[in-house]
Formats: C-alpha cells, sequence, structure tokens
C-alpha cells in the first residue's frame, strides 16, 4: 500500500511483523513501548539482542526492556497480564549485527522470521563517539550491510527504517541539505574518495600487525581507537562515530536495490517529551 493511501501510522502497522535491532538500545526501547502501546494488534515484535542464545536474550530484554519505567503505563493498562502480553507479542532473537544473518543459529526461527517480517527497524550502533575503529565498522557500517542482505531475503518485507545520526553531515557550517550519501563521498575534499573495503582491509591489516607483536588487549583498544580518530579525520568526520554511521548510510542508500527505505537523523536524544510520560531517562550521567 502506497504511503500516500495511510490514514495513518497505527493503521500501517496493524497485523505486522516487525524486526528491530539494537533492541537494549534507549531509541529502541521507547519505540517497542510506543508500538505496543498505540497498536497493540501488531502480529510480531522479532527483538534481536546481542546474546549466544534465546535464554539469554530473553533475560536482558527482561532486565533491560521490560523492567524498565518507561514501561509503566502498559504495566498499568494490562496489570496481571502485562507479562502475558509481552511473551505473545515479543520474540527475543539471540545474535550479533557484525555477521551474517546476524549469526542466526536457530535455522527455524530464521527461516520463521525470513517468511514474516514486513518491517525492520535498524536502530542498532555504538554511540561511542571514540570507539575502536574495528568495532564501530563492525556495528555500524558492516551492521548496516549485514541487515540489508537480511532484508532483500524477506518475503515479505515492505520497508526498512535505518536509524543513522546528524552527525553524518560533520562539523560543516551554515545550512547543510539533507540529503543521501553517495558511495565514495568524502566530507574532506582534498582527501581521495572513501573505499569501504580499504577501510575494512587497514582494520584486518592493523589488527594482524598488533596480533603478530603479541600486543595486550589495552595496547590494542587504545591503537585502534586512534586508528579509527585518524581515519576518520583524514575523510573530514570529527570522530568515528559518525565517520562509521556515514558509511553504514551509503551503504544503505546506494545498495537497497528495490527496498524502500528511510533513513532518520536524529541529534542527540535526552527523554522523552510526552511519551508515554515527561522526563524519562534512560540514566543520569555527570560530566
Amino acid at each position: 500500500m502506497p504511503m500516500m493511501e495511510l490514514r495513518n501510522v497505527s493503521d500501517f502497522l496493524r497485523g505486522k511483523t516487525i524486526l528491530v535491532t539494537g533492541a537494549t538500545g534507549f531509541l529502541a526501547k521507547v519505540f517497542v513501548e510506543k508500538i505496543l502501546r498505540v497498536q497493540p494488534d501488531i502480529k510480531k515484535l522479532y527483538l534481536l539482542v546481542r546474546a549466544s542464545d534465546s535464554y539469554l536474550a530473553t533475560q536482558r530484554l527482561h532486565d533491560e526492556v521490560f523492567k524498565k519505567d518507561l514501561f509503566r503505563v502498559l504495566q498499568d493498562k494490562w496489570g496481571p497480564d502485562f507479562s502475558s502480553f509481552i511473551s505473545n507479542k515479543v520474540v527475543a532473537v539471540a545474535g550479533d549485527m557484525s555477521r551474517d544473518m546476524f549469526g542466526l543459529i536457530d535455522v527455524k526461527l530464521s527461516e520463521e522470521m525470513l517468511k514474516e517480517i514486513n518491517i525492520i527497524v535498524n536502530s542498532a550502533a555504538t554511540t561511542n563517539l571514540a570507539e575502536r575503529y574495528d568495532v564501530a565498522m563492525g556495528t555500524n557500517t558492516m551492521g548496516a550491510f549485514n541487515v540489508l542482505n537480511f532484508a532483500k531475503r524477506c518475503q515479505k518485507l515492505e520497508i526498512i527504517l535505518h536509524v543513522s545520526t546528524a552527525y553524518v553531515c560533520g562539523q560543516r557550517k551554515g545550512l547543510i541539505a539533507e540529503e543521501p550519501i553517495q558511495m565514495g563521498q568524502t566530507i574532506n575534499k582534498k582527501s581521495q574518495i572513501l573505499d569501504i573495503n580499504l577501510e575494512k582491509q587497514l582494520i584486518e591489516e592493523k589488527m594482524s600487525e598488533l596480533r603478530a607483536q603479541n600486543s595486550s588487549e589495552k595496547t590494542i583498544t587504545q591503537t585502534m581507537i586512534k586508528f579509527g580518530m585518524i581515519r576518520a579525520n583524514l575523510h573530514g568526520w570529527q570522530d568515528t562515530y559518525s565517520f562509521t554511521k556515514a558509511m553504514g548510510e551509503m551503504i544503505m542508500g546506494n545498495m537497497k536495490d528495490n527496498i524502500d527505505l528511510i533513513i532518520t537523523r536524529p541529534t542527540m536524544i535526552v527523554g522523552t517529551h510526552s511519551e508515554p510520560f515527561p522526563g524519562w531517562i534512560e540514566d543520569v550521567r555527570y560530566s
């Protein structure tokens, strides 16, 4: 159904099966809560969680998502039936964004997902501005690639919503047009064309070099953090996070084929404005 024909988003979501990545993150929690509150007639929510098995994935969702105060409106609405409502609608999926097919080992579950999923919301990311380059590449860039490959195998897919960041635009001054990032595009006009495969190769070479030197984990971490910043700055981005998210956008926008795609670029997120109630925040941070 074309988006212009929709009466509202709630109608669109009725009866749909949705995959959400990064399910324990702030945005995903808020998204999941609102979906379950405004459209309880969705068919199913698959929530991808970094875990080694379904039991641990379910436990993480229980502890890090549904026990949060964010869900108190839903808990009040459903009362003693809240746990039953969640178990009927939500499936915990143990996986890893950095791996093909998310590293799913449950063949039956993966086949079920590919047959049922209508919508994918990719909110998984490492948001540490100075993350290790290999880690940020694995989640923010190759994670987007893996989501896209998974989406192309889904038999009933209608749309992907990819959560990026406003900071992919860099620290340029003035009015910045909200335009898609083209493959190979850089912010630093003096740098060569950005080659994602080359960046992956450089990471592998650097990691091999460090292992050959029997470097400690601390040394590897410090080196890969610095290396990420060097590569980001070379191409005009201010940090490894925005750099790897920009490459993720390139992959999504330029390799989607005929898949309908929405890319959203939120800025800094602090807490809820009004729903399900004002002022909910994930935690309190002190500078």
